[in-house]
């Protein structure tokens, strides 16, 4: 019989808390500690009956764990996640990835000199309604993708910011916190992103960072698509609150929030619904609607799965530290095409790697 994986939770916030509930309820890993500085770490350590340790030293001196999940703040995931892979233990990192390019950089030499699996958790990618859409998308049911629309309104209450890094620039804001898992799908969906066009705002909060923000940006391949987003705007058009991936902490309402067009159909999500013509495109033709079936599972439980695998056997993560780091250069770009009111090219250089261009007819990855 296999033995479970022994974790540590590094980060008691609410997707800490996400994790240790995904542990809760996984057969081939469990929490064998808690690392959080503040009280309420030590109480909920103390509730779930496992050490709570005040660092990341104290963890790998106490040897108590093979692998650790990090939900720390964003300026402190390159330093945390560095002592671990240099300690020999696999990370499974929350995105985004670091607070900066150069930190990610500096992460990804770190895995490449060690040898130790790093994931980034884009948990998306392991949801079952993305894995559907993507291979339709790679079959061609859309034909080439022409454009998406994707909307994510969060209205955040004030109790969210009392987190000093939730609204201090470089940290905080929706488009390093919520944006950078829209940037992941439509580079998921799309292939590359070849330049960004983007309005930002923090007229209805007043902090250091955006409130609301409008992006565009184009692929390599062609395509187009539109983003908004605001953490002040009330409505369910956000991926988080129709999908249903952690119904703990959001209602998951019957709308739908991105939208995929193609030169032969059309998709929206996370709904699944198909809607394709019967014979050429035509505008004046009615389209058939498709809801498309997929056999359900939890995305956070299907990431721990993969998450344990890499711990046990090693191989390649399914969202590495590079392709997280390309969401975080269009990030970036994004910010500053906002301060500057102009368009900004995209850069993936510094990643010594290129993804295939497109996933259009049948083709891509």
């Amino acid at each position: 019989m296999t033995t479970s994986v022994a974790m540590a939770v590094v980060g008691a916030g609410a997707i800490g808390r996400t994790h240790i509930q995904t542990l809760a309820d996984a057969p081939e890993a469990h929490l064998a500690a808690l690392v959080d500085p503040a009280p309420g770490g030590l109480a909920l350590a103390q509730s779930l009956g496992v050490p709570c340790l005040p660092d990341v030293g104290a963890l790998i001196d106490a040897g108590l764990v093979q692998a650790a999940i990090v939900a720390t703040p964003n300026e402190t995931h390159f330093p945390v996640a560095q002592a671990l892979l240099r300690a020999g233990l696999p990370v499974l990192l929350e995105k985004p990835v670091a607070e900066s390019l150069d930190a990610a950089l500096r992460l990804i030499a770190v895995a490449d000199d060690t040898g130790v699996p790093l994931l980034i958790g884009h948990h998306r990618r392991h949801n079952p309604i993305i894995r559907t859409a993507h291979d339709q998308i790679r079959n061609g049911a859309l034909g080439d993708l022409v454009m998406a629309s994707v909307t994510a309104s969060l209205a955040k209450p004030p109790d969210y910011f009392q987190a000093d890094w939730r609204r201090s620039a470089g940290s905080g804001g929706p488009l390093l916190i919520n944006l950078v898992h829209e940037i992941d799908l439509l580079r998921h969906f799309f292939g590359e992103i070849d330049s960004v066009q983007a309005i930002a705002s923090n007229a209805r909060r007043g902090f250091p960072v955006e409130d609301t923000a409008a992006v565009c940006l184009s692929f390599r391949n062609g395509g187009l698509a539109t983003l908004c987003i605001s953490d002040a705007a009330v409505g369910p058009w956000a991926w988080d609150l129709t999908a249903g991936e952690n119904m703990a902490r959001f209602p998951a309402h019957p709308v739908s929030a991105h939208h995929y067009a193609g030169s032969a159909g059309g998709l929206s999500l996370p709904d699944l619904t198909l809607w394709r013509s019967d014979g050429a495109p035509d505008w004046t033709r009615e389209l058939r609607r498709q809801r498309l079936e997929l056999a359900a599972a939890d995305p956070y439980r299907r990431q721990l799965s993969h998450f344990v695998d890499l711990t046990r056997q090693g191989g390649t993560p399914l969202v590495s530290a590079r392709d997280a780091t390309a969401n975080l250069i269009v990030l970036d770009c994004i910010r500053e095409a906002a301060r500057l009111g102009q368009r900004v090219t995209v850069d993936l250089s510094p990643l010594s790697f290129d993804r295939e261009p497109a996933l259009t007819s049948g083709t891509g990855t």
